[in-house]
């Protein structure tokens, strides 16, 4: 059965979507079934995996609203053993559409049920809010990874976080785990990189992943090309990064 990851932090721009993507292309060159899903209206882990988000006609919303099966909404991807679910900007309703119905934040859960012994790796691309697209993917998610990038504002916001999550395993999900907390953005030359390195692996010890996602110039010009890391520059320091993070999870998880 398929593990189900959410990539979840309220905080915008610190590598959720470039974490997504290039994760889920590493474990698919390391021969792992992989499904990303995109629960982000901003569709941006769509785009960055080269999906044209307005040819989208089923995806994350469809599923959501249980007008179409996960079977249904599957997208196979150019990159080796990864398919997607794919968002579209009318997801940005489904907070609203939802707030109404019965069992609101296991729509998601329900609707992964019949897809979930297909894949050995389930990615979810969470949006930038604690609303109830991230409760949605932290109910359905059996462990959550969380990227804090490397910079002044990192641990800010950060408790608010784990507070969400404290409270989706009292009331929804007993079982969420922590898949780790992954730092991203770092550059070597700059001391308060290396101060959030420091205060971030003192304040969670074994929560922190060895792996860390450092600066590269290839990793953020992939999405405009509508590739991922391994597809667009399998020799760069991000690519290699992504694919220690892969190895990294794959053992923890064998």
């Amino acid at each position: 059965m398929g593990k189900v990851i959410a990539i979840a932090n309220q905080k915008g721009g610190v590598g959720k979507t470039t974490t997504s993507v290039n994760l889920a292309a590493s474990l698919g060159v390391l021969e792992k079934k992989v499904l990303l899903i995109d629960a982000d209206p901003q569709a941006n882990a769509t785009s960055g995996l080269g999906i044209d988000v307005e040819s989208v006609e089923i995806g994350t919303y469809q599923l959501l609203e249980h007008t179409n099966s996960a079977k249904e909404s599957v997208i196979t991807t150019e990159t080796p053993n990864l398919d997607i679910i794919p968002a579209h900007i009318d997801l940005v309703a489904i907070e609203i559409e939802l707030v109404d119905k019965d069992e609101r934040e296991y729509m998601l859960k329900k609707a992964l049920t019949d897809i979930k012994d297909d894949y050995d790796f389930i990615l979810i691309d969470c949006a930038p809010s604690l609303g109830l697209l991230t409760l949605n993917a932290l109910t359905a998610a059996d462990s959550v990874l969380i990227p804090i990038q490397c910079e002044y504002f990192a641990l800010e916001g950060l408790g608010k976080l784990l507070n969400t999550i404290k409270s989706v395993q009292k009331v929804h999900n007993p079982n969420l785990d922590y898949e780790g907390l992954l730092l991203t953005m770092y550059d070597s030359r700059l001391r308060l990189s290396n101060q959030v390195v420091e205060e971030v692996q003192k304040h969670f010890n074994d929560m922190v992943f060895t792996t860390i996602i450092q600066r590269n110039v290839r990793l953020s010009e992939a999405p405009s090309y509508g590739e991922s890391i391994i597809n667009y520059d399998a020799g760069s320091k991000g690519a290699s990064n992504y694919l220690s993070l892969a190895e990294e999870i794959i053992t923890k998880n064998s």
